[in-house]
């Protein structure tokens, strides 16, 4: 049983590089015609594969159908908070999750520092657009014409001396992080206030939310939350492979060991 449920998940991601007749996927599993066969009414019966008029196969539309509700049931929240809880634990700073909606970039997680210090930041109130660590790496994941269009609709407040000017200084800003996977706000939104992010990337590549670090200049030094970036990046990645479901699997326990 193990075999054919083997055989049958090879024939998708061959079937995923285009449609593809018996005597191929039968090449490919390295078995008789007549086996798969039997794996391909077994998946076309699921809707997972399709049968064309010529006689090649191709990906079915229940696959499809099926893969966009996973990824609408996700909770992206639900998944990194282990791993937001667990940075906290290991450096004492504040860690934020954002995601973008409607042009708006919102906090949808928070973990407190250890420090009596607070931010103001809070659960679902949006972030300081033009210059947010996460607001940039949310940003700069669109289009360069869906940059180009929020760029210009934006207005720039000056929180700070440091804040992010106008559009052109943000359509920079957001190349370079784009081109560095990376982003810092150090004091453009509180002078106090520094934080470096990282993104959280879905099996796509695509951003599906930002995570960062923050501190008060009182405890750490600029360059010394830089330092933590690397701890940043390798939290943002994990939640990433967890998010696509691209995690190793668990060694399994002595029940479940054939």
């Amino acid at each position: 049983m193990s075999q054919s449920v083997d055989r049958a998940l090879r024939i998708l991601p061959l079937l995923a590089e285009g449609p593809a007749d018996l005597g191929r996927v039968a090449d490919r599993l390295g078995v008789h015609k007549s086996t798969a066969l039997r794996l391909l009414r077994t998946l076309h019966e699921h809707g997972l594969v399709h049968r064309q008029p010529d006689g090649r196969y191709r990906l079915g539309a229940r696959l499809f159908a099926l893969a966009q509700e996973a990824m609408e049931n996700l909770d992206v929240r639900e998944i990194a908070h282990p791993y937001l809880v667990r940075l906290n634990e290991e450096c004492g700073h504040t860690v934020h999750l954002a995601v973008h909606e409607d042009d708006e970039v919102l906090y949808i997680d928070k973990v407190e520092s250890r420090y009596p210090v607070r931010m103001y930041s809070r659960i679902g109130k949006p972030v300081a657009i033009t210059v947010a660590a996460v607001a940039k790496l949310l940003l700069a994941d669109l289009p360069e014409d869906g940059r180009r269009a929020l760029a210009e609709r934006l207005d720039y407040p000056r929180y700070t001396s440091r804040s992010t000017p106008d559009a052109a200084a943000f359509l920079d800003e957001l190349a370079r992080v784009r081109e560095q996977g990376w982003a810092t706000d150090f004091g453009g939104h509180e002078e106090s206030i520094n934080c470096v992010g990282a993104p959280v990337r879905g099996v796509d590549g695509r951003v599906v939310a930002a995570m960062s670090l923050s501190a008060p200049n009182v405890v750490v030094t600029a360059d010394e939350l830089l330092d933590l970036l690397p701890l940043v990046r390798r939290t943002a990645d994990a939640i990433g492979r967890e998010y696509a479901g691209t995690t190793p699997a668990d060694t399994p326990t002595t029940e479940e060991a054939p």
